[in-house]
């Protein structure tokens, strides 16, 4: 009987070394922790006042800001975030059409992930001259191929779901454009793709205000 116990405790020892040692490998003190993917982040609304340049469309009371393309049609189409606050009271450059109504602004107010919520009288983008913004390449070149840009702007509207607008590749750059972006996408495009790949604007932008 003690000759049992004691092969049990060797077969017992043998099978814990390879399971120690599988746990040591995968939890290696001296490795860099993975960085999150890109589809799984969910920015941070902003604190503070933001604007953003879009069409205003209300479809039988329901009001949308298009922050990315619309449908060339009459009445025009596209799918927005809902606008709380809006009102066409003394707004200029509005055109109707049955129970549509429609223009092209500049807003400004808050944004909780979901509703913009306009604060201030919104200008008519035909008269909006805002400051041009800084050129993020510092116009050198991004090092993504053909290929490789085509792929990865191919995936980006499943990764990024509702937020995802629009995106084209130039000058070995992807240029994505998002309704908002607090540099936690743009974080996770550097670490996934490389530093000088893909490129992140976001259309809700803070005033500083």
């Amino acid at each position: 009987m003690r000759g049992l116990r004691r092969l049990l405790g060797i077969a017992a020892i043998a099978v814990s070394i390879p399971l120690v040692a599988a746990s040591c490998a995968s939890a290696d003190p001296g490795s860099t922790p993975a960085s999150p993917s890109l589809g799984a982040i969910t920015p941070v609304p902003p604190a503070g006042e933001v604007s953003a340049t879009g069409t205003v469309l209300e479809v039988s009371g329901d009001t949308r800001l298009c922050l990315g393309p619309v449908a060339e049609s009459y009445p025009p189409q596209c799918t927005g975030i809902p606008l709380e606050g809006w009102t066409w009271d003394d707004v200029e450059g509005a055109e109707s059409s049955g129970d549509v109504t429609w223009g092209a602004y500049a807003v400004r107010g808050t944004y909780d992930g979901t509703t913009f919520t306009v604060t201030q009288d919104p200008i008519l983008l035909a008269l909006y001259d805002p400051l041009r913004p800084e050129d993020p390449t510092g116009g050198k070149p991004g090092a993504g191929d053909e290929s490789e840009l085509a792929a990865i702007q191919e995936e980006l509207p499943d990764r990024l779901g509702d937020a995802y607008l629009s995106s084209y590749p130039q000058d070995g750059w992807l240029w994505v454009d998002v309704v908002w972006d607090d540099g936690s996408w743009q974080d996770a495009a550097d670490a996934e793709y490389g530093e000088e790949t893909v490129i992140i604007r976001s259309a809700i932008t803070p005033t500083g205000g």
